[in-house]
């Protein structure tokens, strides 16, 4: 997770993916993981990343549905103490995954079946609406959430852009996407933040005299 970021807010529907994290200092700047998976580790993890949590109570990991790739209202799905902690567990197996990807490593055994066993649930039942948005679902719950976000993971690790799963290249910033770019340069978790910064070191140590 990137230095001083924190969970992501809501975003407009029409809106571009991705989140949008504010830091602590109250700059706010777009995140685009690539995927609805990776949308749910700014909102903390395991270990070290624990400082940032955010899903505390089930209202919160209602209030991230507005703001991920799923666009939907936070009343959406409805979700209890156990589904939060198993979501939590998910999420936190799936920093550990996508982290070990990242660096070429395999990750765990144990967290695949965590990821396995979040997918075994029915997931969400995709709806539109007249206007052409997305509609709430059927009634729906914290298993069905936990299981499309699951399925998303599978999908992704066991698919073409599993080997662009990357780790944000600053020194003091985890947070993980995965590049979906024609080239496949992408290095920073964004421009507006990470890649900036570093532009404006790069400037600097060029202007400062040998």
């Amino acid at each position: 997770m990137s230095e001083g970021a924190e969970a992501a807010t809501e975003t407009d529907p029409n809106a571009v993916p991705g989140l949008v994290l504010t830091t602590p200092g109250g700059t706010s700047f777009h995140f685009d993981p690539g995927a609805l998976c990776l949308e749910l580790l700014p909102t903390g993890g395991p270990g070290a990343y624990a400082r940032w949590e955010v899903l505390h109570g089930p209202a919160d990991l209602a209030a991230w549905l507005p703001g991920s790739r799923l666009r939907l209202p936070a009343d959406a799905v409805r979700i209890t103490d156990t589904q939060l902690t198993a979501a939590r567990t998910l999420r936190d197996a799936l920093w550990r995954l996508a982290a070990a990807r990242a660096h070429g490593k395999a990750g765990a055994a144990a967290d695949y079946a965590v990821l396995n066993r979040a997918a075994e649930h029915p997931p969400l039942v995709p709806r539109i609406a007249p206007d052409g948005t997305a509609a709430a679902p059927l009634p729906a719950d914290g298993d069905q959430l936990a299981s499309t976000v699951a399925r998303d993971a599978i999908a992704l690790l066991t698919g073409p852009y599993a080997d662009r799963i990357r780790e944000c290249g600053a020194h003091n910033c985890y947070l993980i996407f995965v590049d979906t770019s024609r080239p496949g340069r992408r290095r920073w978790c964004s421009m507006e933040r990470c890649g900036n910064r570093n532009k404006v070191r790069a400037l600097r140590a060029r202007r400062e005299p040998e």
